[in-house]
């Protein structure tokens, strides 16, 4: 079971492909602000979970920075 809950692996060296989904990812899974802490918006989990972890760190094997990923996403820095 344990193996179930583990972080999806980053392949390297990052495809444009891993890039496009990794990107949509992280839009998809945005933080949102609830009475009871930071949940992920599309799964109602605490933030990050386990898709917003991948996207984020597979954008970063890519070489973005935080506020190129920013951009990309459409938030705030």
């Amino acid at each position: 079971m344990p193996a179930i809950l583990d972080d999806f692996p980053v392949l390297t060296p990052v495809t444009d492909e891993d890039l496009a989904l990794a990107v949509q990812a992280v839009r998809v899974h945005a933080p949102e602000d609830w009475p009871h802490g930071t949940l992920c918006r599309s799964e109602r989990v605490p933030y990050p979970c386990r898709l917003a972890r991948w996207g984020g760190v597979t954008l970063a094997a890519a070489g973005l920075t935080d506020d190129q990923v920013s951009a990309l996403v459409g938030t705030d820095a």
